[in-house]
């Protein structure tokens, strides 16, 4: 079974941020419970991206950018600039505070910014873990060639690679650009996988697919990929860690323990971000 999501759109100034996942179609992808697509965008100076600290729990976030720069900055002491091509993998566990922004120097120009961030539920034995951060560097993940695709690894397992973040569950996520006529196969076996489209096109078992388009693919399936023309997709999946509550920026297995971090953020007792005290709100209502 294979299943077309478009997502749905939010204008944030002159920032658009397309949701993709959770879906009412479409709840999870393996472990992959969030799919934003952020841009692409362009700021005039003094525009940016400007996000106060603000909660996680039980989830790993993955942040890969295909343009521009965003800076890291959490309550684990972790500060540094993402960059295109980067993995920021941070696992919140138990409970982590941080900040997306922009250096000065970039906030201070004409700039843009494009690229993707997922979340990975944790296990339910991870779920309450102690917070970490891994950021790597774009040349330090696996690269895998092979007849007409150049893909990089970005997180997980895939074609008899690994990439170097530690993941606690089976999942892979890759960065694949598909010459035209290239075709791909999945990863693995019984396992979810989705593709995104990001530029090209590309047929699956005889159905065009185009720029934005996501498309899931359940277990049991080995669909006909095949790029239309020269494209780029992100290719993502893994095997499922069991259904997830999610609320605002808490994921969880349980209900109770999503009320009990409603209750720590409202009263202050998350871990807070060095030097920085301006903070995101409890919101009154969930965002899925």
């Amino acid at each position: 079974m294979s299943i077309l999501i478009s997502g749905k759109e939010t204008n944030l100034g002159p920032l658009s941020v397309r949701r993709v996942l959770p879906h009412r179609d479409v709840r999870s992808v393996g472990p992959f419970v969030f799919f934003d697509r952020m841009g692409p965008a362009s700021f005039e100076p003094g525009q940016g991206v400007d996000v106060a600290p603000h909660p996680h729990i039980g989830l790993a976030t993955v942040t890969y950018l295909f343009e521009g720069a965003i800076r890291h900055h959490d309550s684990l002491g972790s500060l540094l600039e993402i960059q295109p091509g980067d993995l920021n993998w941070m696992s919140a566990g138990r409970g982590i505070t941080h900040s997306e922004r922009e250096t000065d120097a970039v906030r201070n120009s004409h700039h843009k910014l494009d690229g993707l961030q997922l979340w990975a539920a944790l296990p339910e034995d991870e779920e309450e873990s102690d917070p970490e951060f891994f950021h790597i560097a774009k040349d330090d993940l696996p690269i895998i060639e092979d007849a007409g695709l150049h893909m990089r690894l970005i997180a997980g397992e895939a074609f008899g690679k690994t990439a170097p973040v530690p993941v606690k569950s089976k999942l892979f996520y890759l960065d694949v650009r598909m010459d035209a006529g290239a075709q791909l196969l999945l990863p693995g076996e019984n396992q979810e996988a989705a593709l995104y489209v990001v530029s090209g096109s590309l047929r699956i078992d005889g159905d065009l697919y185009e720029p934005e388009n996501f498309i899931y693919i359940a277990p049991e399936e080995i669909p006909d990929i095949v790029a239309q023309s020269d494209c780029r997709v992100m290719l993502l999946g893994g095997v499922s860690v069991g259904y997830r509550h999610i609320w605002w920026n808490f994921v969880s297995s349980s209900k109770e323990r999503i009320d009990k971090a409603k209750a720590d953020w409202a009263a202050g007792r998350f871990p807070q971000i060095p030097g920085e005290d301006d903070i995101i709100p409890l919101p009154g209502r969930s965002t899925g």
